[in-house]
C-alpha cells in the first residue's frame, strides 16, 4: 500500500521540462568561429586535422558566392520546365471528339493515331503535344490552313440578282405605287393609337387576355384520309381551306365545320393552299380565288364554282412547299426546293422574277401588309427581306440554329416572326434590323407562326409536339396552350376576324378554337 502511495505521490509531483538549446545562425559560420578560436590559442593539431578534412573533401565550406552551374544545376532547370509544361496542360480544354481531336492533330502536323492508341491515349497526346507548342497554335494552324486554302466559286457571300424583263420593272414601279398609300393609311392608325391613353390600353390588353386564357376546342373534325399540312381561313372568316397528302384541297364552312367542296387536281402531297385577297368579298365567284402548291412543283389556280383548277403554273423543277398572294392580289409568290423563291403576274401570266439567295431550298414566304417587302426563309436557316420595289436584300435574319419552316409578318409593319428546327420562334425588329425576342417555344420544331391578323396583340405558334400555344404581343409570354391533336401540329390561322383559331395536325383532324 505505501508503495503504491508513494508512486502515486511521485506522479503528482510537478515534472521539470528539459530545456533544448537553440541555435542560431549556420553552422557555417559556428565552424568559421571554432577555426577562428583554435587558430588564436594555438591549437595546431585541430586545425590541422579541420584541414585534412577539408582537403579530402569530408568538410565542405563554401565561401559565400554563387552556386556553379553543373549537372545539378541543370537537372533543376529541366525539373521546373516539365512543372510548368504539367501546369498549361492541366488548363488546356481538349475536346471529347474523336474526329475533332484527330482533326487538330492533323493540323498540327502529328499522326493522328498511333498503334494501339483510343480515343482517350490521343486525347492525352494532343494535350501533351499543346502544352509544349501552346495552344494558340492550333488557331494559327487553322488560320494559315484557310488563307492558303483558294476558296471555290460557289463559296460567294454576295447575293446575286438575275436580269428581269421589262414587265418586271412596271410591276415595280406597280407595287410603289400600291404600297406607300397603305403605308400612309397603316401609319395614321398607327397614331391614332397612341393617343389613345395609358388606362385605356391597358384595359384592352386585359381583356384580349382573358379571351386568349378562356380559349377552348370548339370543332373537330376528320378531314381527309391523310394527314392535314396546312389550313388557312377565307377573308369572309366563313370557310376554311384545307390541303392533305392525299392530294385533295377541301373547302369547310364555318363554323359548323360542313364540307362544302373537294378540289381535286394534285397527284402528290399538297403543301399549302391560300385564298386570293377579297375572295368571297369583292371577287366573283368565277373568278380565281385560291391558289394551290404540291412536292412535284405544280401550282394550280381554282375559282369557287368548279372542282377542277383552272389554271396551272409551270416552270417549277422542284418541290414548291409556300406559296402566298400580294396584298393586291395580282401576284403570286411561291416558295421553291431549288434555292429560290418566285414572283408571279397574273394579269400579265408569266413569271416576272426568279429570285435566288438562299444557300438551300426556301420554305416559306409571305409579303408585308403594305405590299411592299417580302419575307422568305430557307432550309439554309437564314431568312431575307426583299424590297419589292427595288430588288434588293435589305435584312439578312442570322440567329436560327436549324431550319426556318415559317415566316409572318404583324399587323403593325415592323414585327416579323420566324419559327425554326431549333424549337424556338424569333421576333424581329425591321427599324432596328435585328432580333429583339427569342420564344423558346416547343420541346420539337415549329411549322407554322401567325400573329393576330387585326391589330396582331398577340403571336400564334404549331409545332411537332402536338400543340399550339398563344403568346402575348408586347412581353411575348405564354397565356394558353391548345392541346388535343393525338399528332404533330402541321399548320395553324386565325381568321381575319379574330374570332377563330384554326389548327391542322398528322392526325388527319382539323380543329377550331373559340374563346368561351
Amino acid at each position: 500500500m505505501c508503495s503504491s502511495s508513494e508512486m502515486s505521490d511521485d506522479e503528482d509531483a510537478p515534472r521539470t521540462a528539459k530545456r533544448t538549446r537553440i541555435y542560431y545562425g549556420s553552422l557555417e559560420g559556428q565552424e568559421r568561429q571554432r577555426m577562428g578560436r583554435e587558430a588564436g590559442g594555438g591549437t595546431k593539431g585541430g586545425s590541422a586535422a579541420i584541414k585534412a578534412g577539408i582537403k579530402a573533401g569530408n568538410i565542405n565550406i563554401s565561401s559565400g558566392g554563387e552556386l556553379a552551374s553543373g549537372p545539378s544545376g541543370e537537372r533543376q532547370s529541366d525539373v521546373l520546365v516539365e512543372f510548368e509544361r504539367r501546369r498549361r496542360a492541366r488548363h488546356l480544354a481538349i475536346s471529347t471528339d474523336d474526329s475533332e481531336v484527330k482533326g487538330c492533330l492533323r493540323r498540327l502536323g502529328e499522326p493522328i493515331t498511333l498503334f494501339g492508341e483510343g480515343p482517350a491515349d490521343r486525347r492525352e497526346r494532343l494535350r501533351a503535344v499543346l502544352s509544349v507548342v501552346g495552344g494558340d497554335a492550333l488557331s494559327k494552324s487553322k488560320k494559315d490552313a484557310e488563307s492558303s486554302r483558294p476558296r471555290p466559286q460557289d463559296e460567294r457571300q454576295e447575293t446575286w440578282y438575275h436580269e428581269g424583263p421589262a414587265s418586271l420593272k412596271e410591276a415595280r414601279l406597280w407595287m410603289a405605287k400600291f404600297s406607300l398609300p397603305r403605308a400612309v393609311k397603316r401609319l395614321d392608325e398607327a397614331r391614332i393609337q397612341k393617343e389613345v391613353s395609358e388606362s385605356a390600353r391597358t384595359i384592352r390588353q386585359q381583356e384580349l387576355h382573358k379571351n386568349l386564357q378562356n380559349l377552348n376546342n370548339f370543332c373537330s373534325q376528320i378531314g381527309d384520309d391523310r394527314p392535314i399540312s396546312y389550313c388557312q381561313f377565307s377573308p369572309d372568316s366563313k370557310m376554311l381551306a384545307t390541303g392533305s397528302w392525299s392530294g385533295l384541297c377541301k373547302l369547310w364552312s364555318v363554323p359548323d365545320s360542313q364540307l362544302v367542296r373537294t378540289l381535286r387536281g394534285h397527284n402528290t402531297s399538297v403543301g399549302a393552299v391560300v385564298f386570293r385577297p377579297g375572295s368571297t368579298l369583292s371577287l366573283e365567284k368565277s373568278d380565281v380565288n385560291l391558289a394551290s402548291c404540291s412536292t412535284d412543283g405544280v401550282v394550280k389556280l381554282w375559282n369557287l364554282q368548279s372542282d377542277e383548277p383552272v389554271a396551272d403554273i409551270e416552270g417549277h423543277m422542284s418541290r414548291v412547299s409556300r406559296l402566298a398572294w400580294h396584298p393586291s392580289g395580282r401576284f403570286l409568290g411561291t416558295a421553291c426546293y431549288d434555292n429560290s423563291w418566285r414572283l408571279w403576274d397574273l394579269e400579265l401570266r408569266e413569271e416576272i422574277l426568279h429570285q435566288e439567295g438562299h444557300s438551300k431550298g426556301v420554305h416559306d414566304l409571305h409579303f408585308h401588309p403594305d405590299g411592299s417587302l417580302a419575307l422568305t426563309g430557307g432550309l439554309d436557316a437564314f431568312g431575307r427581306l426583299w424590297d419589292l420595289r427595288t430588288g434588293r436584300c435589305i435584312m439578312f435574319l442570322e440567329g436560327h440554329l436549324k431550319e426556318i419552316y415559317s415566316v409572318c409578318f404583324s399587323p403593325n409593319g415592323w414585327h416579323a416572326a420566324t419559327g425554326s428546327g431549333d424549337h424556338t420562334c424569333k421576333v424581329w425588329d425591321l427599324r432596328t434590323r435585328k432580333c429583339i425576342y427569342t420564344i423558346a417555344a416547343h420541346q420539337n420544331l415549329l411549322s407554322s407562326v401567325r400573329f393576330q391578323p387585326t391589330d396582331g396583340h398577340f403571336l400564334l405558334t404549331g409545332a411537332y409536339d402536338n400543340t399550339a400555344k398563344a403568346w402575348s404581343h408586347p412581353g411575348w409570354s405564354p397565356m394558353k396552350t391548345l392541346a388535343g391533336h393525338e399528332g404533330k401540329v402541321m399548320g395553324v390561322d386565325i381568321s381575319p376576324d379574330g374570332g377563330l383559331i384554326a389548327t391542322c395536325s398528322y392526325d388527319r383532324t382539323f380543329k377550331l378554337w373559340l374563346s368561351e
